[in-house]
């Protein structure tokens, strides 16, 4: 995981306090509006047979699936840290609500599909409430979670290890993963929220938001995968 403060430039927590709140509205606006894009990219894949087509050839194995939206995540990541001028940082959000609209569609599918009905609407509410309660612990606490770097760094590499290791020996990522990631998605949001609000420069409210929006996929993604295993 990229290191946001270490492009050593004035971070918005020391300007005032106009500022910071201008930038935290900007920050989640562009999260609202990428969260309600990704809403909308998905009912056009689900409407035009499109998200079909991309399940069908996973049903057998989901594996490369999940490979794909790990690094998904992190390339998110790397983008929210690497672009600094405006135009880039909105063709990189763009860029990967897109993309994760793309690898979320096969799960989405068969969550349609297979699952009772309201399974994604329940999913999709537990994740908010789960991001919103752990926004309000960094912003209650104000605490600097960036500590949990290496932790993220660790665990990120261990998961991309289990899942090149169930795709080449042929075993199941079951609910036990599934969990562990969620806990790692929450993680993740408390150290993209603490570096929010105390190390991102006043003009990064957009890779701010792209960062923060990984995070809430991932946690979405892991949370949806545990109400499928229940069925």
């Amino acid at each position: 995981m990229d290191n946001p403060y270490a492009l050593h430039e004035r971070p918005v927590s020391q300007a005032s306090v106009d500022v910071r709140a201008g930038f935290i509205l900007k920050t989640y606006g562009h999260l609202v509006a990428a969260l309600c894009g990704f809403v909308v990219i998905e009912m056009v894949l689900f409407q035009t047979g499109v998200a079909q087509r991309i399940a069908e050839p996973m049903l057998g194995n989901w594996l490369p699936v999940l490979g794909a939206f790990m690094l998904a995540s992190w390339g998110g990541s790397h983008l929210a840290h690497r672009a600094r001028s405006l135009p880039v940082q909105y063709l990189a959000l763009l860029g990967i609500v897109v993309v994760e609209a793309l690898i979320f569609a096969p799960l989405l599918w068969v969550a349609q599909i297979q699952a009772p009905p309201g399974t994604i609407t329940s999913a999709a509410g537990v994740s908010l409430a789960g991001f919103a309660g752990l926004t309000l612990v960094a912003f209650v606490t104000r605490k600097d979670f960036s500590f949990l770097r290496g932790v993220l760094i660790w665990g990120g590499l261990i998961a991309v290890v289990a899942i090149v290791a169930g795709a080449i020996l042929g075993f199941h990522l079951g609910l036990g993963f599934s969990v562990l990631m969620v806990a790692f998605a929450g993680a993740a949001i408390l150290y993209d929220t603490s570096n929010v609000l105390h190390h991102y420069p006043e003009d990064r409210y957009v890779a701010a938001s792209l960062q923060l929006f990984t995070s809430v996929a991932l946690l979405f993604w892991y949370v949806l995968r545990i109400f499928l295993s229940r069925r």
